[in-house]
């Protein structure tokens, strides 16, 4: 019999001081989240800064927009002028009301929001000033922004502090990547090249698509949305969620109904037949919890909560905390979700369990191609209410943090820096 080998352990550093490995200017130690206040954008950059080892050395910053009235139809000017206008309104009331008086109040920049109060305002300056006077203390800052309204923050702090920052920006900013270090994004936002995408849309309109050209080297595609699981997040959810899961009849059908939107309509309609589907199914599942998002319609939740609300297999969330969707994520057997959130089909996609997505058929534009792309690597079938939710199957787990994660990694590299171990 030869005698097995083993490797040789590597050989012990000699401790040769971080100055001569590059020093502490080389070294990211801590993060800055540029965030926008939606759940859905500022979890996957909290997902990547978390996949780098960073979970506990970062700070969020938030890009607001003013709130109530007029604002509410004004989304969709650039944040710095949609708060110049609303300071203008503003002070234009204050003056009609105030009218004659000696002194008047003040308007404040932000919107004068009481909410606004309490959140840390991503502010440019700040930020690039800290990256500036605590780099030699402390080496560069990894930037993380993610939504449309963080675009102008994010390539501005990359702009005015290149030498002490690493920006990364997800989803795409549509125009000037070369403003950023990195840009993670779906490959779906490349619909609009695609013949197909052209065909939908008049010749005249082409010019104002976006995006206007292939990704480059500096951009990292992904198959859905960054987010925060992966093999450790479920194995402490499991445990976490154990005394209310453990015992539940299996198996267990997680049930996650989001919202129609742009690209995917919807009503009652759905509702009804989600179901009759649910219905169908029901023998097969030993429980079926029910979790509606903030989004969901209130005639979409009356639909559901009237026709499954008293069965005794079926638990439908309240919206109280603690919110169960960690425990969901761990502890069930398959998942039906509703086509409309690429953020909910892809946290559970990460799991490797039975997923079929409700209404995919309604998607259009770059969602349907999403739905295509999951459809083709096997990750997703169709919920019809034929399933035999007992008999389960399997695919590779959508690893997209993960592997956006290494290509910072090697993005760091090629600048000579790198993530303190």
């Amino acid at each position: 019999m030869r005698p097995i080998q083993l490797p040789e352990p590597p050989s012990p550093k000699l401790g040769t001081p971080e100055i001569f490995e590059g020093g502490v200017y080389g070294v990211v130690r801590r993060a800055v989240v540029i965030g926008n206040g939606f759940p859905g954008s500022e979890n996957q950059s909290i997902g990547l800064v978390r996949a780098l080892g960073l979970a506990d050395k970062h700070v969020l910053y938030r890009v607001t927009r003013p709130k109530g009235g007029i604002n509410e139809w004004l989304h969709w000017l650039p944040v710095s002028l949609h708060k110049k206008l609303d300071y203008i309104i503003r002070r234009i009331c204050v003056l009609l009301i105030y009218r004659g008086q000696k002194t008047l109040p003040s308007p404040t920049e932000n919107g004068g929001s009481a909410g606004l109060k309490c959140v840390l305002e991503a502010d440019v300056q700040q930020i690039v000033t800290m990256a500036r006077q605590t780099f030699e203390k402390d080496g560069p800052i990894l930037v993380v922004a993610s939504g449309r309204d963080t675009i102008s923050v994010a390539s501005s702090i990359k702009r005015l502090a290149s030498d002490n920052v690493f920006v990364v920006q997800i989803q795409h900013p549509r125009l000037h990547l070369n403003r950023f270090d990195l840009v993670i994004t779906p490959k779906h936002d490349y619909y609009p090249l695609t013949p197909e995408a052209q065909k939908q849309v008049p010749q005249f309109i082409h010019r104002w698509l976006t995006p206007r050209e292939a990704p480059d080297r500096h951009v990292v595609l992904t198959t859905g949305a960054l987010h925060q699981i992966d093999a450790t997040a479920l194995r402490n959810a499991a445990s976490a969620w154990r005394d209310e899961f453990a015992t539940l009849p299996k198996p267990i059908l997680v049930v996650n109904i989001g919202g129609p939107t742009g690209n995917c309509r919807y009503g009652a309609d759905l509702a009804k037949q989600l179901t009759t589907n649910l219905h169908s199914v029901l023998a097969s599942c030993g429980s079926i919890r029910i979790c509606f998002s903030n989004r969901t319609p209130e005639k979409v939740s009356n639909v559901m909560t009237k026709e499954l609300g008293d069965n005794p297999k079926v638990y439908i969330w309240d919206g109280q905390e603690p919110n169960p969707h960690m425990g969901h994520l761990a502890w069930a057997d398959a998942f039906v979700v509703t086509a409309d959130s690429v953020s909910m089909i892809s946290e559970v996609c990460s799991t490797g369990k039975p997923a079929y997505i409700m209404g995919a058929e309604r998607c259009t534009w770059k969602l349907s191609e999403f739905h295509k792309s999951l459809k083709e690597r096997g990750v997703v079938r169709p919920f019809t209410g034929s399933e035999n939710i007992s008999e389960s199957w399997s695919y590779p787990p959508l690893n997209d943090t993960a592997e956006a994660a290494s290509r910072v990694h090697k993005a760091l590299a090629e600048r000579g820096w790198r993530l303190r171990p």
